[in-house]
Formats: structure tokens, sequence, C-alpha cells
């Protein structure tokens, strides 16, 4: 019974530590060639955590063969065009103080992208807890390229 309670614990404090994307909306338009910005928010814990690194990647899923929209296809770990890697340093907005801790980045839609779905995904790797267990995790949403 206490394995099941330490093991029901330490997966509701990974959990809590889940990123969301906030910016842009699932189905959002997005042009080639633009600059986009895409908040990333962790919502807070009592669990400390460390972060240690994002990736943020674009994928067009109607480059794929056969698939005509995200959906049609696994895009649930799939970066394609990685438009940032580096450090993940969420903070509270002092001009927005009901929003949770989040950082913006700021990143180019490759040029080349055509008319279509594209997945944008975002990697997560953090150190969760008083022992520092490793935490990764992949989100996405789906944007339209007109």
């Amino acid at each position: 019974m206490k394995s099941f309670v330490a093991l029901a614990a330490l997966a509701a404090s990974a959990f809590a530590q889940r990123i969301q994307i906030g910016v842009p909306a699932n189905l959002a338009e997005i042009q080639p060639g633009s600059n986009i910005t895409v908040e990333v928010d962790r919502p807070n814990s009592l669990t400390g955590s460390t972060e240690v690194a994002l990736a943020i990647g674009l994928f067009p899923c109607g480059g794929v063969k056969g698939a005509t929209s995200c959906s049609s296809m696994d895009v649930s770990q799939v970066l394609g065009n990685v438009v940032y890697n580096g450090p993940y340093n969420p903070q509270y907005a002092t001009d927005a103080p009901s929003k949770p801790p989040h950082q913006n980045f700021s990143v180019t839609v490759p040029s080349t992208f055509q008319s279509g779905q594209v997945s944008l995904g975002v990697a997560h790797f953090s150190l969760v807890g008083a022992g520092q267990s490793p935490l990764y995790e992949f989100v996405n949403v789906t944007l339209v390229v007109p």
C-alpha cells in the first residue's frame, strides 16, 4: 500500500509540472516566412523543479506522403524543423498576474511551408522533486498555413 501511495504522489508531482502551449491557439493561421510568438506555460506547483531545456519545432503535415492533415498521422513526438533549442526559464508576468509562469519565444515559420496543416511541437526536459527525477514531455498544437 505504501508503494502505491508513493507512486501516486510521484505521478501527481510529475503531472503538476506539465507545460502547455498558451499561444498560438490550436488551428491558428500562420504565414510562411513570418515570425510568430510561442508562449510556453508551466503552471506553478508546490513540487520543486529545475528547468533544463526546451525545443520548439514546426512540422508540415501535408509534406508526408498520403497525409492530408495532422490528425491523419502521429505527430505526438515529431519536432520537424527545429526553430528553437535552448534554455527555458518561465516567469510570472508583472503586467498579467493571472497568467501562470511562462516564457515567450519568437520563432520564424520556414518560408518553404505550403498551404495545409502544421504541427507546432514543444519538447521539454526538467528535473523534478527532491530526488531530481528526470521528466521529459512533448506537447503540440495544429496550425494552419492558408
